[in-house]
């Protein structure tokens, strides 16, 4: 992994709390990481909004006090501010300090006044707030008569589930510091979150070596994409095999598109007879079509990298063929079929490099993932020792170790049939070509989503390989800047 990821990496809300620790240990004051703080929601609300009434609701934690400096500086700048305190700060703390400072009008924490501001200043509870929103300062934010602007998160989500507890609201800007939490990412919370701008407030990044975080956003930077160099030949590139099925040859045909578009330099497709082979035949002509035994197949070494599910039944007989490649040694993406034969039964899936499953498909293996996409994928990549994408709008890739990926970079349109056969051909492609298993799933989830906003609104799978080259493009100049 690159790990100038740094800049990639999501802080739950406990090791975000290490982190100002490891700050404030090495000699930078907690009331002037405030005061960046504030002075970094003040600066957005200047950018995004024009000066109106303005509320600020303020917590009694550092939460609030990142809004009493907030309102001090808009206060100054020339808006008309008052801040609501739902209760004190402790004495003697920063927010303390920070409230202190504070000459302007304060107000009712009341519906009445959110009702009358042109603009909300959700400064009450941050990401590690443990109980749920609800009663006076859910009618608070419920009753906001502009838009929120949260600072951290909105009040009520979970910084690190991206879940809702009682009552968040929806922001039209949030505005966290040092780094992105996964729940910034994770559905719901991504769209409660509505804009997101990460502010620099001083941290130094060697604070992120002693939190040791274990989850980045996947995104360039995070991979270098393998680079075939000047003496390199289709061997060289990785052969992928693909399993096809006798019913929906299309699916298979898919995945070898997504393989062959992200690199891989040869691409077969294994027909189970000599009529779908003869299908297959037409179709794209760079791919090899064969109906050879699986055992003659098993015996080229350089057969390294397979493809097993898009198409195939989901019964014993696709297990007893994962489990021939297994033994054999290859690296296998399990997919569609592969995942179906193995539902209540994961154990059958260890030895896999990569699983793919969709939430169903998760549901039916491992359980339900629950409030907590993150920790169930985890669990599943451990239980298994495979790397487990879990398919969605805020896709989560987990290594067996522990290390976690988040993938916002997706449209919706790509909820459609066949583009999850044209993922498994892109992790292929990307496991073939060299890449680690962890950054190869990243990669592709990334690359997958952003050839699925190249291809626009009605995006059909079979459109998404056409636009791989451009995607793979834009890749590498974005690594090559980090």
């Amino acid at each position: 992994m690159d790990i100038d990821a740094g800049r990639l990496a999501l802080l739950t809300p406990e090791e975000m709390g290490r982190a100002d620790a490891a700050a404030i240990t090495a000699g930078i004051p907690g009331e002037r990481l405030m005061d960046a703080a504030g002075r970094a929601v003040a600066r957005a609300a200047m950018r995004r909004f024009r000066p109106c009434r303005t509320l600020v609701l303020a917590g009694p934690g550092n939460n609030g006090g990142d809004g009493y400096v907030a309102a001090r500086l808009l206060d100054q700048a020339g808006w008309p501010v008052a801040v609501a305190a739902l209760a004190p700060p402790r004495p003697g703390s920063d927010a303390a300090a920070a409230a202190a400072r504070w000459s302007g009008p304060v107000v009712p924490f009341a519906s009445r006044e959110a009702a009358r501001a042109g603009l909300v200043i959700d400064a009450v509870f941050g990401a590690g707030l443990a109980r749920p929103v609800e009663g006076l300062v859910a009618d608070a934010l419920a009753a906001a008569g502009g838009p929120v602007l949260a600072v951290d998160v909105p009040s009520g989500l979970d910084g690190a589930t991206g879940q809702v507890k009682g009552f968040a609201p929806r922001a039209a800007l949030t505005v966290t510091f040092f780094r992105a939490k996964p729940g910034h990412l994770l559905m719901p919370g991504r769209e409660f979150c509505g804009d997101l701008f990460v502010a620099d407030i001083g941290l130094p990044p060697a604070v992120l070596a002693a939190v040791g975080p274990r989850c980045w956003q996947a995104a360039p930077g995070l991979w270098r994409l393998p680079a075939p160099g000047p003496a390199a030949h289709k061997y060289s590139r990785g052969h992928v095999t693909i399993l096809a099925g006798a019913g929906m040859t299309g699916a298979a045909r898919l995945a070898a598109a997504g393989a062959r578009r992200s690199g891989a330099g040869l691409v077969t497709l294994l027909a189970p007879d000599r009529a779908t082979g003869d299908v297959l035949r037409g179709g794209d002509p760079g791919v090899i079509v064969t109906e050879a035994p699986l055992a003659g197949l098993l015996a080229d070494g350089r057969r390294a990298t397979w493809v097993i599910g898009p198409g195939l039944s989901a019964d014993d007989t696709t297990l007893d063929t994962l489990a021939a490649v297994l033994t054999a040694g290859r690296q296998v993406v399990a997919d569609a079929g592969a995942l179906g034969a193995a539902a209540n039964r994961p154990e059958r899936l260890r030895g896999a490099t990569v699983l793919t499953p969709h939430e169903g498909e998760f549901t039916r293996l491992f359980g339900a993932p629950g409030d907590d996409r993150l920790a169930a994928t985890r669990r599943a990549a451990a239980l298994t020792g495979a790397v487990v994408l879990l398919k969605g709008p805020d896709s989560v890739i987990a290594a067996p170790d522990g290390r976690a990926a988040i993938n916002r970079h997706a449209p919706a349109w790509l909820a459609t049939g066949g583009t999850g056969d044209v993922l498994a051909g892109i992790i292929a492609a990307l496991l073939a070509g060299g890449m680690a298993p962890f950054e190869a799933a990243a990669a592709a989830a990334w690359l997958h989503g952003d050839a699925g906003f190249r291809c626009g609104y009605g995006l059909l799978a079979e459109d998404l390989p056409t636009r791989l080259a451009e995607s793979i493009t834009t890749c590498v100049a974005l690594q090559s800047q980090n």
